[in-house]
């Protein structure tokens, strides 16, 4: 069973160059490579630039906050940010993420690769994730799945992880796909696993989903839930301690813990 994907790829920006499958064996094996133990679970957070700005909040001092909390994952999303100010924030978070968490950038594998990111998430209209995989050999990547046919389809190209979703219904994109359930997310949790490929499911996820949704998957995404409520006095120190609690919760689900990274 998969191991560790949350350890960091050990050289710094593109000084080395595996091919795609031994990079995706170390993410998902992780150094003991041992299918027997447990799988890491944990929290990929994502930080969404317009939604910080909306709520009053700095971007950078969220990504500083999430980093601080350990989390395993951080995804960087700014859909309308220019491209040279995009380009600032990926750097200014590398700068401030420790290497515990693995920083990725959402649809940009360009913007990846100049800010010094570890990886870059792609969707289904993004570039096809084999092209990346071709072209920047040294990153993360992991795809965006809506349906099972998706699903298939990419666990076919070993990415380092698949994201599954929309759970449940979600206001986090203007034009959502249609929701999943968690039927699906059972279904799509098992042809992972047997591909070794870890998924991350995403969408609508509440405090009150949490522990059901992270039943049928290896890491939980959540963008709105690590946010804090307006007139929260101290934000940012709120969001270190509800990220670190939602992922230590997750790390012992089903009274299981996952093993230290």
């Amino acid at each position: 069973m998969v191991r560790h994907l949350d350890k960091r790829v050990a050289a710094h920006h593109g000084l080395f160059f595996c091919s795609i499958g031994a990079l995706c064996l170390q993410l998902a094996y992780g150094s003991g490579m041992d299918s027997e133990a447990s799988p890491q679970r944990g929290l990929y957070a994502l930080v969404d630039y317009t939604s910080c700005e909306q709520r009053g909040l700095d971007p950078l001092l969220v990504v500083r906050s999430v980093c601080a909390s350990g989390v395993p994952f951080l995804q960087l999303r700014a859909k309308a940010l220019p491209d040279q100010k995009y380009l600032d924030w990926v750097r200014s978070s590398v700068a401030a993420c420790p290497r515990a968490t693995s920083l990725l950038v959402n649809d940009r594998a360009d913007l990846a690769l100049l800010g010094g990111a570890q990886g870059v998430h792609v969707g289904q209209d993004d570039l096809p994730l084999a092209c990346v995989q071709r072209v920047s050999p040294q990153l993360i990547v992991g795809v965006s799945t809506h349906d099972l046919g998706q699903l298939g389809s990419a666990l076919a190209q070993a990415p380092a992880y698949v994201a599954f979703g929309p759970v449940f219904p979600t206001a986090s994109k203007q034009n959502p796909e249609p929701v999943t359930g968690l039927t699906l997310l059972e279904q799509a949790h098992q042809l992972a696993r047997a591909a070794a490929v870890p998924l991350v499911a995403i969408g609508g996820v509440s405090d009150a989903t949490l522990d059901e949704v992270a039943a049928h998957c290896d890491y939980v995404a959540a963008i709105s839930l690590l946010l804090p409520p307006s007139q929260t006095e101290r934000p940012y120190d709120w969001i270190t301690q509800r990220c670190a609690a939602i992922n230590a919760r997750l790390r012992t689900i089903a009274g299981r813990p996952a093993s230290s990274s």
